[in-house]
């Protein structure tokens, strides 16, 4: 890696997790402007934050379209903006992939599990205009980051929350789940602790209660240590019921990243500190 992209690294790395360095503003400024074609702001229901933004690759669409990714990001279901993870969307639109970003609504405005109702009616908008789109239906993938993750998990595995939408979860070719706590109650941190009424938490919030034989395929991914979402009781814990039922399940768990630094290896000037980007699309072009 030439030096000044090497310096560049290092300030980045430092900088991910620390709002004063606005590490995402950075990574995005830095993201290609070719590769994909953007549609921002379409909306996907009739509230101001049921809005997604598109990335078409502008690679020539494949026989049957492009595969799609559905994509949720995290901030412990408090903050976050689809707009801040164009360079996760930038980097799969690149490599063929049509990715679609989804806002949803946050605490305090709503608790569970309204986050999930939104984000099951942005996968129905996905898996109903992939063809438009230029995407296959048949190739609809469902991805998310930290509580980005449980959202994507639930929809992938609990069919409670695609049904209202006249849709299921078998209609999926996979789920791809990022530092996602799955097994998290009781709740320690104190920005999710009234997301889900601690500590009177509603029933079936755990995202490894539903785990069955109709799970989609997946794909897991964690830093090694997390010090934000315990990946041994999250993702090790998730693979380990996958399994248990004999699903497909691919797990990885990365050197050289943390919870923040897991995501931010989607943009280029990271990618040398783990191949995540390259393993999910691996995993999205599998057979």
């Amino acid at each position: 890696m030439p030096r000044v992209l090497l310096t560049l690294a290092l300030i980045l790395v430092a900088c991910v997790g620390f709002t004063a360095c606005a590490p995402v503003t950075v990574l995005n400024s830095l993201v290609a402007s070719d590769g994909y074609v953007l549609t921002p702001s379409v909306p996907y229901g009739t509230l101001p934050r049921q809005r997604l933004d598109t990335y078409r690759p502008s690679a020539a669409e494949p026989p049957g379209g492009y595969p799609v990714v559905v994509f949720f990001y995290g901030g412990s279901w408090n903050r976050g903006e689809r707009a801040d993870y164009k360079f996760v969307a930038a980097a799969l639109a690149s490599r063929g992939v049509l990715t679609l970003v989804a806002d949803y609504r946050l605490y305090p405005a709503v608790r569970y599990p309204e986050f999930l109702e939104d984000s099951a009616k942005a996968l129905a908008y996905g898996l109903e205009q992939a063809r438009a789109l230029g995407g296959n239906p048949q190739r609809v993938f469902v991805m998310g980051h930290s509580a980005g993750a449980y959202n994507a998990a639930m929809l992938a595995l609990d069919a409670r929350w695609l049904r209202p939408t006249g849709h299921s979860p078998a209609e999926l070719a996979g789920f791809i789940g990022l530092a996602g706590p799955y097994d998290f109650l009781p709740i320690t941190n104190p920005d999710a602790k009234p997301v889900f009424f601690h500590p009177n938490y509603p029933s079936g919030t755990q995202v490894f209660e539903h785990v069955s034989v109709a799970a989609p395929k997946t794909f897991l991914g964690a830093a090694r240590t997390d010090d934000l979402v315990d990946p041994q009781r999250n993702t090790v814990g998730l693979y380990t019921h996958l399994q248990a039922v004999g699903r497909p399940v691919t797990m990885q768990l990365y050197g050289r990243v943390n919870h923040m630094t897991l995501a931010a290896a989607f943009a280029a000037p990271l990618r040398w500190l783990a191949p995540v980007l390259d393993d999910v699309v691996a995993f999205i072009n599998a057979p």
